[in-house]
């Protein structure tokens, strides 16, 4: 297969859902080779999209290069990996890469409008001569890595809720990735969301971009003061354990949002795997980890 890049420059613009800074962003083609590159417009520095440049992993994944960094990457670059772009330009003029819905879907529906531009170069492939697996023995997590002729991934959400059970999520090539990952949202539990207010983060948090699990008992008076706080009041508890700031697009779409960050974060190794990875429990901590392994071994 050669090598693809995007056909045109696509603009987005939002707020940050950690830092709520806005930011303008541009996915822009780029030659054959490139790979994939993050360029802060605002202070002209780039970085590129790989595994060695992840810097911090505190609830998403950032890279940096001396004073630079662009944070929240995870979103787009499963946009490049799951619609197939091997080289791109993310110019970005701030810290943040918007939150937008939070999902994948914007980047990947303006991919599929217009297809890709095929280029001269072969696409290069890293086959995964033997396995490999790491652990968090703190949270029981774990990302198995072993050879395979295709590219997929298994991905298991365990957290012991009762609202979202066990939840299992696969994807390989013949999975229709803008259909069925891309509009899968990030999803967070109300306990958090009061405790990471109080410490004054995810400012750029609404109700339009994540999915919000209630899993221990919410006084009323409590839930209408957070609603109250991130400018929607009404917002209530469903009897299914959800607030109602959204319809989930899947029963199971907090583990398919799992799996899109894995397969974003993992597109830090820089190209594309043959290789079957399975993952229990996965995180933006240890997905880049494993990714680093991977960088490693193909470098032996």
């Amino acid at each position: 297969m050669k090598q693809r890049t995007l056909k045109r420059a696509y603009n987005f613009e939002g707020k940050g859902l950690h830092t709520g800074t806005y930011a303008h962003i541009s996915l822009r083609p780029a030659p054959a080779g490139t790979g994939i590159k993050f360029i802060r417009t605002d202070i002209g520095r780039s970085i590129p999209g790989l595994a060695e440049y992840v810097s911090n992993t505190a609830r998403c994944t950032l890279i940096s290069e001396g004073r630079a960094s662009v944070s929240t990457i995870e979103h787009v670059m499963s946009a490049f990996a799951g619609m197939g772009v091997d080289n791109a330009i993310v110019e970005v003029d701030n810290l943040e890469i918007p939150i937008l819905d939070g999902s994948a879907r914007f980047f990947a529906e303006a991919i599929a409008a217009d297809g890709l531009e095929e280029q001269e170069k072969e696409r290069r492939y890293y086959d995964i001569k033997e396995s490999l697996e790491l652990r968090h023995e703190a949270t029981g997590s774990w990302i198995k890595v072993e050879p395979a002729d295709h590219f997929s991934i298994d991905v298991t959400v365990d957290f012991g809720s009762h609202v979202l059970g066990v939840q299992k999520a696969h994807w390989d090539e013949s999975v229709d990735y803008l259909s069925q990952i891309s509009v899968c949202r990030t999803f967070v539990f109300f306990h958090e969301v009061q405790y990471l207010a109080a410490q004054g983060l995810v400012k750029g948090g609404d109700v339009d971009n994540a999915i919000v699990v209630v899993e221990r008992p919410v006084p009323e008076e409590v839930v209408a003061d957070m609603a109250v706080k991130i400018g929607h009041p009404g917002l209530r508890v469903l009897p299914s354990g959800y607030l109602s700031n959204i319809t989930l697009n899947f029963p199971d779409e907090c583990g398919r949002h799992k799996l899109l960050d894995l397969l974003g974060d993992m597109r830090l190794c820089g190209g594309y795997l043959r290789a079957h990875i399975t993952a229990y429990k996965p995180g933006h901590t240890l997905n880049t980890d494993t990714a680093k392994a991977v960088q490693k071994i193909l470098s032996l």
